[in-house]
């Protein structure tokens, strides 16, 4: 299974990106491909092209959504939410890709951004989810203990002890 996080330029120096976090557990299984209007990543496109990809994004889903298991490669915009609907817009590639939409088990924890969308994942959020789909738990579980380190109560990064 491969991960591509397809990133807004401005995510590469962001702290709060959880890419960085997928792309340091998952190693080899997942890259990072910076998007680029004018200048599209043309080894994602052929794969596109060639089908076995799905898009991971919110909205109209395929009929074969709640079966991931022939999905060999998932494509998730990698954002906020305001750059991933700019990429998925002025991205005509992405719509030959197979949509898939994921319904997560509970709300999502990210909690280093605001005007977070309520119904919608983080990055690092929707590889867990589609691990735990297609039965890679142990992967799914490594990848969650990372996450919640990364973005551990704000007043733990800056030293103080909860509760007093």
């Amino acid at each position: 299974m491969k991960f591509t996080l397809l990133t807004h330029f401005k995510e590469f120096d962001k702290r709060s990106n959880t890419g960085r976090v997928v792309l340091d557990v998952l190693g080899s299984a997942a890259e990072q491909v910076r998007w680029d209007r004018l200048n599209p990543p043309a080894g994602l496109v052929g794969e596109i092209e060639a089908g076995g990809v799905a898009l991971v994004y919110p909205g109209t889903a395929g009929p074969d959504d709640e079966d991931l298991s022939d999905i060999g490669h998932f494509v998730i915009i990698d954002g906020t939410w305001h750059e991933a609907r700019k990429i998925h817009q002025k991205s005509p590639y992405l719509r030959k890709a197979r949509r898939v939409c994921l319904k997560p088990a509970g709300k999502s924890v990210y909690n280093l951004r605001k005007n977070q969308k309520e119904a919608c994942l983080c990055t690092a959020e929707c590889v867990i989810e589609i691990l735990r789909s297609t039965g890679r738990t142990e992967q799914a579980e490594r990848l969650q203990e990372r996450f919640l380190a990364f973005i551990r109560p704000l007043g733990a990064m800056r030293g103080e002890v909860q509760g007093h």
